[in-house]
């Protein structure tokens, strides 16, 4: 087993049969712990702020989260077999140099969502450290730099120790609240418009949830290949469903009873501490820390794939590392800075833009691996622009963008609403846009000669 304080020394490159170890349990905890944070507590409450009633809202929350933890646990169970990034093998399907164009919609998704995690925490910061909200930004984001340059090993450890913290954290904040809010509830939304604010909740926990899918197989890289895909798959389905549906519930439960929590979630939790709030104050900026490691960690590992491809290179070392994650983190500090003041509209429109981004890569690369080539790859391949793979797979690119496209009319922001979801009052773009790419790609592809097997390539 790799030492947690050394820096990793793998990128995108294939991890060697010889430097496999560990066992699906990790991917139980990591998953669990990354969802038990504020921002969860945030989306939580969004349901409410919708006009659902509390068991309206945690019906919807455990529907979406069902429905984008089956994806993002099917995605997982590919890092054993191929121990490579999830994104390198995105080569397979887009082509060598044709993969930036997902890769870079991932990153700049990515970037966003760290933008949240640290927008929501300034509050914290500037009270627990009496740090301006600007430094405080700068100090989340140096200790997430640490964290996720040191890497996998570290990351997964941290994960089993926030675990045990955050589950003690929110297991007492809901006890207090049971006690001092005996039988409070949200009051039931209009029927006219529950249909909406259902389905908006749902689609927000499918995209909290689909949003891992660009990344997962990047935290079960490091497994031996014999390891069942189905002790994969549920390892991480289990602890990503239960995580995250149980933190939205709490928050929206929390917001039943604290009409201003969208103002200032963190508060709103700390609050029910009393003089144990610094504890708990810290222990959330912990788990805000260690979300944006994650998506720092990923981000890097997507750039690094949109680099290699045109630079032809297998693997980038620390220096270089170092420079893409600071760049990632200054961009995410800007994101911040500038939508400081409406945290609860940008977030909500993050959500969507995530999962009509997400959706239609994830139907390409599920159908690919499953259905198309059934897990058959040829690793060499994906780090050769003549390889046969190809530099670009236009129709592939096609289809990804007819995915997106076919979303419009049903797509719902802020800002603007598709024609169909403002007759509908519901948003369902993820149904075609996981769908029809889908579909559209296996019809295209289906045809396709299997490649060589892993093992006859490694």
């Amino acid at each position: 087993m790799a030492s947690a304080i050394q820096a990793e020394h793998h990128s995108i490159d294939f991890i060697p049969l010889t430097e496999r170890y560990g066992t699906p349990s990790r991917l139980f905890t990591l998953w669990f712990s990354v969802n038990l944070h504020i921002l969860g507590v945030a989306l939580g409450a969004l349901g409410i702020a919708a006009g659902l009633s509390l068991g309206q809202a945690i019906i919807a929350y455990a529907l979406g989260n069902a429905i984008g933890t089956f994806i993002m646990a099917a995605h997982a169970a590919q890092g054993p077999q191929l121990g490579i990034p999830q994104m390198i093998q995105s080569r397979a399907q887009f082509g060598v140099l044709g993969a930036a164009l997902p890769l870079a919609a991932v990153v700049v998704m990515y970037v966003l969502y760290t933008a949240a995690d640290l927008l929501i925490m300034q509050g914290t910061m500037h009270s627990l450290f009496s740090l301006g909200r600007n430094g405080s930004l700068v100090a989340v984001a140096l200790a997430t730099l640490v964290i996720a340059y040191i890497g996998y090993e570290l990351i997964h450890r941290i994960g089993k120790v926030m675990t045990y913290l955050m589950s003690a954290l929110f297991a007492a904040a809901t006890v207090l609240l049971v006690v001092r809010h005996p039988g409070a509830v949200a009051a039931a939304a209009p029927p006219a418009h529950v249909g909406a604010a259902f389905s908006l909740a749902l689609a927000q926990a499918a995209s909290w949830s689909f949003s891992y899918g660009p990344y997962v197989a990047d935290y079960s890289r490091y497994l031996p290949p014999d390891i069942s895909p189905a002790k994969t798959f549920w390892s991480t389905a289990l602890g990503c469903f239960l995580g995250s549906t149980l933190i939205m519930a709490f928050g929206a439960y929390l917001a039943s009873i604290t009409p201003d929590l969208g103002a200032n979630p963190a508060a709103a939790v700390t609050g029910l501490f009393g003089p144990l709030r610094p504890v708990a104050q810290l222990l959330l900026i912990v788990a805000i820390v260690y979300g944006n490691v994650m998506n720092l960690y990923s981000a890097y590992m997507s750039s690094a794939t949109i680099f290699s491809g045109f630079h032809r290179m297998r693997s980038m070392g620390g220096g270089g590392k170092l420079l893409v994650m600071s760049a990632t983190m200054a961009a995410a500090i800007m994101v911040s800075i500038l939508s400081q003041g409406n945290f609860q509209g940008y977030f909500a429109n993050v959500l969507s833009a995530l999962i009509y981004m997400l959706v239609p890569w994830s139907a390409i690369n599920l159908a690919d691996f499953y259905l198309v080539r059934k897990g058959r790859y040829d690793i060499g391949a994906m780090f050769d622009v003549d390889g046969c793979y190809g530099a670009y797979r236009w129709r592939t690119i096609a289809v990804f963008l007819i995915g997106i496209v076919a979303q419009e009319p049903f797509m719902s922001f802020t800002f603007y609403h598709g024609w169909i979801a403002s007759r509908l009052g519901a948003d369902i773009a993820w149904v075609p846009g996981f769908l029809i790419p889908g579909a559209m790609y296996v019809l295209i592809e289906r045809g396709r000669a299997l490649e060589p097997t892993l093992a006859q390539t490694e």
